[in-house]
C-alpha cells in the first residue's frame, strides 16, 4: 500500500527509528537550518521540530536525507528498479505485431490507466478553509541562511495549467515570503511553469501544495518530458492514483491529502526583487526580478505539519533526490543512447554542473557523439561539464574517474568546447542563462582518433594469483576486513 499522505511516511520513519522528534524550543530564523545542516552532513535522521518559537505547527526537515530514506519514500529496495519498471511499461520487450501480441499489451494499458489521478469532492486539506483573511504569518517559514533576502518556502509543489492546452504542470520553485499575502515565485526561464506564465495574457491561477505523500513530492522535482503529468507519474511511483480535489478560489486541482494548500495568482505585469538565497550550489544565488504570487485562500488539515528542505553546500538532502532522478531516468537515456552503461551526477557538481557517463565504445568519436546527444536531451542541456569514460570504469567511484581523466586525456585532442543554455543559478558564466560547456573524452584512444602510439594496458594481477591469495588470506594473519 502506498503512503496515503505525509503523516503515514512520518510514522514509517519513526517506526524504523529514522526520525528524531525535537521538543526543545527552536527558532525558524536560522536555528533550524543550523541543526538540520549538521545532522544532514553527519548522515543523521529526519527531524520533526515540535516546538517552533512563535508557531503552533511542527516543522519537518531532512525526510529524504539518506539513500535508505529515499528508497523508503518511493517504496523500493533499489532506485534502479523504478527505471526498469518504467521502461517495461512504456516499451514492452517485444513490440506488438499480431493481434495476440496487441491483446497482451492491454493489461499494461489498464495498469497505466490505474495510475491516473482520482478526483474527489473534498479531502483532509480542506479541514480548515480561510478565504476571508488568509495569511502566511501562521506558517513557520524558515529563514535559512544569514544573507537570505527573507524567509523562503523551500518544499512547495507549484501547480499551474498551460493556458493553450490546459495541461497541468507541477514544479518545485522556492517562494520568498514578502508579507502575509505575497511571495516571490522563483521559476527559471527553462521551466514549464515559466512557459505557462509567458503564454498567459492576464492573471494566471497558481496553487501550492505543502506536505504531500513522498512520491508526489519527488514527482514535482523530476525532469519529466514536456507535457507529461507529474501527478500521473506520482501515481506510477505509488502504484496507486493520487487523490485530487478542486481548489476554492482558482480553477486548479491539488492533492486532497496535502497538509497545506495556498491558492492565488501571478500577474505577468508584476515582478519584484527576489533573493538572495543560500542555494544548493553552496553559494548565495543573486537577487533578481521574479513574478509575485498573491494569496487568495489558505486551506489546511487540522494540526498540519509544515515541511521544509534545507539546501546549501553539498552534500545536503537534495543529493538523494538527485540520485533518485539519476537512477530512475538512466534507462530512458539508454533508449536514445544504448551505448550508455552508467551515469553519475555527483552532488559536488550540483547535478547540472557535472555529468559522468560510461559507454561501450565501438567507433571513433563516439564519446563526442554522446556528449552532443546529452546536451540536446531536455534539461541535460544545462550540463556544464560532461566526462565520458569506458564501460569498465565505475562512474560512481570519483577517484577512479579522476584517475582516468588525469591520465587519459590530451587536452587539445580530447576536450570539446561549445556554448549553450546554462542554469540560472550558474554564477560563473559571463551572461545569465548562457555560457560555455566542456566535454572531456577520457576513453581509451584509438589510432582512428589520432592516437598513433600503442595505448598501455592497465596493471591487473592474474586471476590465478588473486584466487590463491583469497584462499590463503587468513593464513597471512589478516582478518576478512583487512
Amino acid at each position: 500500500m502506498a503512503y496515503p499522505d505525509l503523516r503515514a511516511f512520518v510514522n514509517k520513519l519513526e517506526k524504523k527509528r529514522l526520525l528524531k522528534r525535537i521538543s526543545t524550543e527552536v527558532d525558524a530564523h536560522l536555528e533550524i537550518t543550523e541543526i538540520t545542516d549538521r545532522v544532514c552532513k553527519r548522515g543523521g535522521p529526519a527531524l520533526l521540530f515540535e516546538n517552533v518559537k512563535g508557531y503552533d505547527m511542527p516543522v519537518l526537515t531532512n525526510m529524504f536525507g539518506s539513500l535508505e530514506r529515499m528508497q523508503l519514500a518511493l517504496e523500493v529496495d533499489s532506485l534502479d528498479r523504478i527505471g526498469e519498471d518504467l521502461i517495461n511499461l512504456i516499451q514492452p520487450p517485444e513490440l506488438p505485431t499480431t493481434l495476440m501480441d496487441k491483446l497482451k499489451t492491454l493489461p499494461k494499458l489498464a495498469q497505466l490507466s490505474s495510475f491516473l489521478p482520482k478526483y474527489v469532492k473534498t479531502g483532509p486539506c480542506k479541514e480548515v478553509i480561510n478565504k476571508d483573511n488568509p495569511s502566511l504569518a501562521r506558517l513557520p517559514v524558515l529563514h535559512c541562511w544569514p544573507e537570505d533576502g527573507g524567509p523562503f518556502i523551500t518544499l512547495p509543489l507549484v501547480f499551474t495549467r498551460d493556458p493553450v492546452t490546459g495541461r497541468r504542470n507541477v514544479g518545485m520553485y522556492r517562494m520568498q515570503v514578502y508579507d502575509d499575502r505575497t511571495t516571490g515565485m522563483h521559476w527559471h526561464i527553462h521551466k514549464d511553469a515559466a512557459e505557462h506564465y509567458r503564454k498567459n495574457g492576464g492573471k494566471m491561477p497558481v496553487a501550492v501544495a505543502l506536505g504531500c505523500d513522498p512520491a508526489t513530492i519527488y514527482a514535482a522535482t523530476a525532469p519529466l518530458p514536456h507535457g507529461v503529468d507529474e501527478i500521473l507519474f506520482a501515481g506510477f511511483l505509488r502504484k496507486e492514483p493520487v487523490e485530487m480535489v478542486k481548489c476554492e478560489t482558482v480553477d486548479l486541482e491539488v492533492p486532497a491529502r496535502a497538509e497545506i494548500i495556498l491558492e492565488g495568482y501571478v500577474d505577468p505585469a508584476e515582478s519584484r526583487l527576489e533573493g538572495p538565497f543560500g542555494d544548493h550550489t553552496g553559494y548565495y544565488s543573486l537577487a533578481d526580478q521574479y513574478p509575485v504570487f498573491h494569496l487568495t485562500c489558505l486551506t489546511h488539515r487540522k494540526n498540519p505539519i509544515y515541511p521544509a528542505t534545507i539546501v546549501g553546500r553539498p552534500p545536503m538532502e537534495d543529493a538523494y533526490l538527485g540520485k533518485a532522478t539519476e537512477r530512475i531516468f538512466l534507462p530512458l537515456m539508454r533508449l536514445q543512447l544504448p551505448e550508455i552503461v552508467d551515469l553519475n551526477m555527483p552532488p559536488e557538481g550540483v547535478f547540472h554542473n557535472c555529468v559522468i557517463v560510461s559507454i561501450r565504445k565501438s567507433y571513433p568519436g563516439q564519446a563526442r557523439k554522446v556528449m552532443c546527444a546529452l546536451w540536446g536531451m531536455g534539461l541535460m542541456m544545462l550540463a556544464k561539464l560532461i566526462i565520458v569514460v569506458d564501460a569498465d570504469v565505475d562512474v560512481q567511484n570519483l577517484s577512479e574517474v579522476m584517475w582516468r581523466v588525469f591520465n587519459n586525456i590530451d587536452p587539445r585532442r580530447d576536450v570539446m568546447m561549445t556554448e549553450g543554455p546554462l542554469d540560472a543559478l550558474d554564477h560563473s558564466s559571463p551572461l545569465p542563462h548562457y555560457g560555455s560547456k566542456m566535454g572531456i573524452d577520457a576513453t581509451t584512444k584509438w589510432k582512428e582518433e589520432g592516437h598513433l602510439r600503442e595505448w598501455p594496458k592497465d596493471i591487473v594481477m592474474s586471476t590465478e594469483i588473486k584466487e590463491l591469495v583469497d584462499r590463503k588470506w587468513r593464513s597471512y594473519g589478516f582478518g576478512d576486513n583487512q
